[in-house]
């Protein structure tokens, strides 16, 4: 699990770039979420946006990710007062690198789609903790966790 996560670059809410590498000295949450605006995404969120200042105090960056284009991460990030940025990955090159894409069925319909994931890199940029087919209820607390117990 202590593997360095290769560097990667992504556009980001905010009129910006994200680059992992210029990250480095901060720990850095990484979610993967399948939809913008939707029921589960939305309290996933949310999670990680009240728990904020105090991933912040651990010295660590949240960025979530889906599929959805900047202009609706500024408008799901805005209406749901988000303080951390959405990187959009419309041609799937993050969701290949931490191989989030499952084959998922919805009403009987089989398609390829987002996993719920989180993955947890030090300050390092090593992968220290990787959650799969996440649970939204107290999943921001056990990362936060997690990111507590790099500290110790």
């Amino acid at each position: 699990m202590n593997r360095v996560v290769a560097d990667f670059t992504a556009e980001s809410t905010g009129d910006k770039t994200v680059r992992l590498k210029d990250l480095r000295g901060k720990n850095v949450v990484v979610y993967f979420y399948p939809k913008d605006s939707t029921p589960g995404c939305t309290l996933e969120g949310q999670d990680f946006r009240d728990l904020h200042a105090r991933f912040k105090r651990q010295n660590t960056v949240i960025l979530g990710v889906s599929k959805d284009g900047i202009a609706s991460h500024e408008k799901f990030r805005e209406k749901q007062k988000f303080p951390f940025d959405l990187l959009s990955d419309p041609d799937d090159k993050l969701c290949e690198k931490f191989a989030v894409i499952r084959e998922k069925n919805m009403y009987g319909r089989k398609f390829m789609g987002i996993e719920r994931s989180t993955f947890l890199i030090d300050a390092n940029g090593k992968l220290r903790r990787e959650w799969r087919k996440v649970k939204v209820k107290g999943h921001a607390a056990e990362v936060l966790q997690a990111v507590k117990e790099l500290a110790e």
